[in-house]
């Protein structure tokens, strides 16, 4: 099994302590003595695991998983081996919380790193390393050969970096492994704890994520993008993927290969992205939607729904682009 390099796991912790927690109903008998060593997503989820389930889009990897049990409702049953144990309650993400703060309590606040050292110090660590003032680096970091780090950045504990990065001045990398001939300008926040947390009158419930960002060979970040990391499973960006100045992406979201994203677009969590992607600036992706290869998104769109391969959309909610131009024309002749 593989350990959760940035966060400590707490557990294993029995299905019953599990059951109980999240006030589950389920026809596995208490008394069997089964042990549960970690919380994952579906495709990721192994044997002595547990997952969850909350929607029929994911029916694909569902119907795969290898995990010990699944925390979902009753609707979705069947979409899961019958060998997986089902632990029904009435709101899954809340029981996802539950149980992802039992196995890692320190994962719902980024809290700062205490193991930063002065680059100056770790001159020998880093031989063919440029760095700039004041920058900071966690332990067990690892930095390829003939990179280039700015002035008052931050690298914390764990994080990976290739061959011939380029970082920018007052960036900030956690929970991330960064691959050769990256270029990260100034301001960006990379690794970051996602907007992830289960509404509540009372008080809001901060949900721990327990992913990492993960970029490819090439990729390109403009200046003040912010990439969070996944919550489960992990937020990654493809080869040779450019995003411009102040992009955002939530958690879990996948970017193919060769895309090219314009300023200030956003992507809400979970969404994937085929290769060769290209959106104009300021336009907005929806959370959970599967965008396919070659797709055009005209500035200022808003994404509500999947698109398929050599899809050319715009507007909001964004259609295709002649459908576009009709309506155009026709509310044009109106206002008139």
């Amino acid at each position: 099994m593989v350990s959760n390099q940035f966060f400590v796991k707490q557990g294993p912790f029995s299905l019953k302590k599990i059951i109980n927690l999240i006030n589950s109903s389920s026809d596995v008998v208490e008394d069997k003595k089964i042990m549960i060593a970690d919380i994952k997503d579906l495709y990721n989820a192994s044997k002595n695991d547990i997952t969850f389930l909350n929607s029929k889009k994911y029916k694909e990897s569902s119907l795969k998983t290898n995990a010990t049990a699944c925390i979902t409702s009753s609707n979705f049953a069947n979409l899961l081996p019958k060998k997986c144990i089902k632990l029904y309650v009435k709101n899954v993400l809340l029981a996802v919380t539950q149980v992802s703060k039992i196995f890692y309590p320190s994962a719902d606040i980024d809290y700062p790193d205490q193991n930063l050292i002065d680059a100056t110090n770790l001159k020998k660590k880093y031989p063919s390393v440029l760095f700039g003032k004041n920058v900071l680096i966690g332990k067990n970091v690892s930095i390829g050969k003939n990179s280039r780090i700015g002035s008052n950045t931050i690298i914390e504990s764990h994080v990976k970096i290739g061959k011939n990065c380029f970082l920018g001045s007052f960036v900030m990398i956690k929970n991330s492994q960064i691959s050769d001939n990256v270029l990260i300008q100034d301001g960006c926040k990379i690794g970051i704890k996602g907007f992830g947390f289960i509404p509540n009158s009372k008080k809001n419930i901060r949900t721990p994520h327990t992913g990492k960002v993960m970029l490819h060979d090439g990729v390109e970040l403009g200046a003040n993008c912010t990439i969070d990391r996944g919550s489960l499973s992990n937020t990654i960006i493809g080869e040779n993927t450019f995003l411009d100045n102040q992009v955002h992406v939530a958690h879990n979201v996948k970017i193919g290969k060769n895309c090219m994203i314009a300023g200030q677009v956003g992507f809400a969590g979970s969404s994937t992205l085929g290769d060769n992607v290209i959106i104009g600036g300021q336009a907005g992706v929806s959370g959970h939607l599967k965008i396919g290869n070659n797709v055009k998104i005209g500035g200022g769109s808003g994404v509500v729904n999947d698109l398929p391969n050599n899809s050319q959309v715009m507007g909001y909610p964004a259609i295709p682009i002649r459908e576009f131009a009709k309506l155009r024309k026709k509310i044009w002749k109106i206002i008139q």
